[in-house]
C-alpha cells in the first residue's frame, strides 16, 4: 500500500467528508482546519475568523487504488471554484476554496488541473478562483465535527441541498 495524504478546503467541512470517504482506496477523512496562525484553533474560533484557518478535509487514501489526480477532479466536483469567499450558504474567507498542496507532484497535478478546468470553459466568463496552497499544519476539528453525515443526516441533507445543485448543473450528477 502506497499512503499519502491530501488537503482539501471548499466550504463547511461537514459536506466535504462524505463525497472523499465513500471513494474506493480512501483510508481515513477528517475534517479540520489549516491555512491559520493559532495553534490548536477552536471551531468557535475559526467562525468568528480569530485565527486566519479555512475548514478543510484531510485525506489518506491508498495511491495503489486512487490517484491524486482523482481526488482533485473529485474535489471540483465538490466545491465551488468561481467563489472566493464561502461555499454556497457558507460566506467568509474560513470557507474558502483552497487545494493544499504537500509535494511538488502534488502541486504539477493541481495546476494542471485547474488549468483544464478553465480551458474547459464549463463556467463561462467566471474566473476559477480557488488557490492553490502550500500544506500548513492541520489541525483537527473536536469530536462532534467528525463523521457530521452520519451523526446528523437530516441537518447534513439541508446543509448540501446548494452542493447537489451545483453538482448537477455543472457536472450532470447528484452529490453522494
Amino acid at each position: 500500500m502506497a499512503e499519502e495524504t491530501a488537503i482539501f478546503a471548499g466550504g463547511c467541512f461537514w459536506c466535504m467528508v462524505e463525497p472523499f470517504e465513500t471513494l474506493p482506496g480512501i483510508l481515513k477523512v477528517r475534517s479540520g482546519y489549516t491555512g491559520g496562525f493559532k495553534d490548536n484553533p477552536t471551531y468557535a474560533e475559526v467562525k468568528a475568523h480569530e485565527t486566519g484557518h479555512t475548514e478543510a478535509v484531510k485525506v489518506w487514501f491508498d495511491n495503489d487504488v486512487v490517484n491524486y489526480k482523482d481526488l482533485v477532479n473529485l474535489y471540483w466536483q465538490t466545491a465551488d471554484p468561481t467563489d472566493a469567499m464561502g461555499q454556497f450558504q457558507d460566506r467568509g474567507d474560513n470557507y474558502r476554496p483552497v487545494i493544499f498542496v504537500n509535494s511538488d507532484e502534488q502541486l504539477a497535478i493541481a495546476e494542471e488541473s485547474k488549468q483544464q478546468l478553465v480551458a474547459s470553459g464549463i463556467f463561462g466568463d467566471d474566473p476559477i478562483v480557488t488557490k492553490i496552497e502550500k500544506a500548513a499544519t492541520f489541525w483537527d476539528a473536536e469530536e462532534e465535527h467528525q463523521q457530521f453525515y452520519r451523526k446528523h443526516a437530516d441537518i447534513y441533507a439541508d446543509e448540501k441541498q446548494d452542493r447537489d445543485a451545483y453538482k448537477k448543473k455543472y457536472w450532470g450528477a447528484e452529490s453522494k
